[in-house]
């Protein structure tokens, strides 16, 4: 069994919220660029995020997908999970946030993006690691790129 890697620093005494998250590293067609996610803050992220109550993974991400590019996918290959502990200004938060991250397959664009306060930009794969804001976000694109340019 292989050990969940973990990023971010843990804050010894503060009181972390977890937040349980899905995510996907979606590809264009000839696999040269990733899309991610801006926030309203500035920060990039692969698409996804929070799993809902009664949602299992892919529930979850089909609903994020939807909200936040206006897509449908098919996934593919389960790459795990890892775990990010961070300090949200936004919210004033600590957060614990196990962070499950899939393989989109394809995608189809299948309506206006249903949250309409993100950008949304296709990077070279590289420098869509270089922007990512979480190190689990960096991780998945790294276990794509050692499935897809070995």
């Amino acid at each position: 069994m292989s050990t969940i890697p973990v990023f971010g620093k843990k804050v010894t005494g503060a009181n972390y919220k977890t937040r349980y998250g899905v995510y996907a590293v979606i590809p264009n067609a000839d696999k040269t660029k990733i899309i991610l996610v801006q926030a309203p803050n500035g920060s990039w992220f692969l698409p996804g995020g929070e799993i809902e109550a009664g949602e299992d993974h892919m529930t979850a991400l089909a609903r994020e997908l939807v909200e936040e590019l206006g897509f449908t996918a098919q996934i593919g290959r389960y790459y795990g999970q890892a775990d990010e502990y961070f300090y949200s200004s936004h919210r004033d938060t600590y957060f614990y946030n196990p962070a499950y991250l899939y393989e989109a397959t394809s995608y189809q664009s299948v309506d206006k993006p249903l949250e309409d306060f993100n950008n949304l930009a296709w990077f070279s794969v590289h420098e869509a690691a270089a922007k990512l804001k979480r190190g689990s976000h960096q991780w998945a694109i790294e276990q794509w790129l050692s499935d897809h340019h070995n």
